[in-house]
């Protein structure tokens, strides 16, 4: 594989850590060598533009955003944007490359933000605060956004609230580039939805709960005027015989091939394998694993889907491991690589 891959890691900025920790990555070893950290304050998340000019962080001033260099993946800050609310925690873009939409934890909101041509970021196009109590849970009493995320067809937007136990599905008026609400997805009370992630052919949704540490399975469909969401299948993330009072999924990923799928939970402190059935989308745990680290908030599988990225909050590392899938193992890859407070990893090939 000629192609040359790097890494980002964001992290928050109160210690040590300035900023975005950027890494090469050597595919065929599996491993990730630090080069340089881009300064941006509190970056609890980040992601790529789909034309792969451009990369959006979290920051404490709101959102913002740096030009990608092709050739080597550094990082080179555009601008910053205001988000009228707290500082976010989630970030994704539509499939049109016109909107950045922003997930905030800390008071509910979903942020929608405009986004030109020449990678600078806009205004902010609209702002949706959840309402609404959850359970009397300590961390589940109101609204918490922890993820946002489009549908595959770009027909909606899935904002999953933890506080509230609820998927509200936005539908964006393109003329007016509002949020229109056409359906809430009612999960079980103090499951805590924390993440959602959808299959590569669109068909199938995966939901990742916080609090249950479970994984819900719906077959999908677009539908005419609100979207079909039909749950089929709910599976554990945590290794067996473990006391799930204490632990708290927290990461979710696919693999490259769209064959896998990968869940972190911390407590646990494991991350777990299922293998998809192509047709059904049902998933079929193959192992969850001990990762050398304590609150593994992210993963991320590299090229050729051999080996996975761990990023562990609490034990400011990064641990890597080649995954061998015939005897159901993880192998882990050298030392934990030190970071302070990592929240998010991703893995993106230059010059695409």
């Amino acid at each position: 594989m000629g192609e040359k891959y790097v890494a980002y890691v964001g992290t928050y900025t109160h210690g040590s850590s300035i900023g975005i920790h950027l890494y090469d990555v050597d595919v065929e070893e599996g491993t990730l060598t630090e080069r340089k950290v881009i300064p941006i304050n509190n970056s609890s998340d980040i992601c790529r533009s789909l034309n792969g000019k451009y990369m959006y962080s979290i920051a404490d001033e709101g959102v913002a955003v740096f030009s990608v260099d092709e050739e080597d993946g550094d990082l080179c800050l555009i601008n910053k944007v205001d988000i009228d609310g707290m500082r976010g925690c989630y970030l994704s873009v539509d499939q049109s490359g016109r909107y950045l939409f922003v997930a905030g934890y800390h008071d509910g909101k979903v942020t929608v933000v405009h986004t030109h041509q020449d990678g600078r970021l806009g205004s902010v196009m609209d702002g949706v605060f959840h309402k609404g109590l959850g359970s009397v849970a300590e961390r589940n009493f109101r609204p918490h956004v922890n993820c946002v995320m489009p549908t595959p067809d770009n027909k909606y937007l899935c904002a999953v609230d933890n506080g509230i136990d609820q998927v509200k599905i936005y539908k964006i008026n393109t003329r007016r580039h509002k949020l229109q609400l056409v359906d809430i997805l009612r999960c079980e009370r103090e499951s805590g939805p924390r993440n959602l992630a959808f299959s590569q052919n669109g068909k199938f949704a995966y939901l990742l709960y916080e609090l249950t540490n479970e994984v819900d399975v719906f077959a999908y469909e677009a539908g005419s005027n609100v979207p079909v969401f039909e749950k089929i299948q709910t599976i554990s993330t945590t290794s067996d015989n473990v006391d799930r009072a204490h632990d708290a999924a927290s990461g979710m990923c696919l693999s490259n091939d769209g064959k896998h799928l990968f869940t972190s939970t911390a407590g646990d402190n494991t991350v777990a394998m299922y293998t998809i059935d192509p047709k059904s989308g049902l998933l079929n745990k193959e192992f969850a694993l001990p990762i050398s680290g304590e609150y593994p908030k992210d993963i991320a599988i590299l090229p050729a889907d051999n080996n996975i990225a761990v990023v562990n909050h609490e034990s400011n590392s990064i641990t890597t491991f080649t995954i061998d899938y015939e005897k159901k193992l993880l192998v882990q890859k050298g030392r934990p690589m030190q970071v302070e407070t990592p929240n998010c990893i991703l893995i993106t090939q230059m010059g695409v």
